[in-house]
């Protein structure tokens, strides 16, 4: 006898409390990675700028999520990047990851949200995308390579953060 799939669980306020708190995990990873990039001196012109304008975007976004989530907030980790943020061809390659994976991980996570959630949401996830857009660019990548992005999950995002090197934690 087959058995139906489980369908997901409604959105509900203890979801949400958990994929805010992904997402606050991966708000404090890019925060972090810039910060850090920006520290080094390695970056240098509008490489640099961008470091510094997103770096700045990244700040705005933990404190939001923090502000959402209030003594829920999870712990800011500490994060080991190594060369990435040591070398300007580094940061880049990394940072296209970084953001990418940001975007679509947002979007993954999108129809598992209420609908209040959800448009907090939909405001980050738009500014992150000019985020990739930017970074691609700079990276002699197409901003926009595909008409849609497809959401992944978070178990997804985490595997591809780590085995780009980018979620290590010290």
């Amino acid at each position: 006898m087959r058995h139906a799939a489980a369908a997901p669980a409604a959105p509900s306020a203890a979801q949400d409390q958990q994929i805010l708190n992904f997402a606050l995990l991966l708000e404090y990873l890019q925060e972090g990675f810039y910060s850090d990039a920006v520290k080094s001196g390695a970056l240098k012109g509008e490489v640099r700028h961008f470091a510094e304008v997103v770096g700045e975007h990244e700040r705005a976004h933990v404190a939001y999520l923090q502000k959402a989530l209030g003594a829920r907030a999870r712990q800011r980790p500490t994060f080991a990047f190594g060369d990435k943020t040591q070398h300007e061809r580094s940061f880049v390659d990394a940072a296209v990851v970084l953001e990418n994976v940001g975007v679509v991980a947002y979007n993954g996570q999108a129809a598992n949200l209420t609908r209040p959630v959800l448009a907090a949401a939909a405001e980050i996830v738009s500014v992150e995308g000019r985020h990739a857009a930017w970074i691609s660019d700079l990276a002699g990548r197409a901003p926009a390579p595909r008409a849609a992005d497809v959401g992944i999950s978070a178990g997804e995002a985490l595997r591809i953060l780590r085995s780009a090197g980018l979620l290590k934690t010290r």
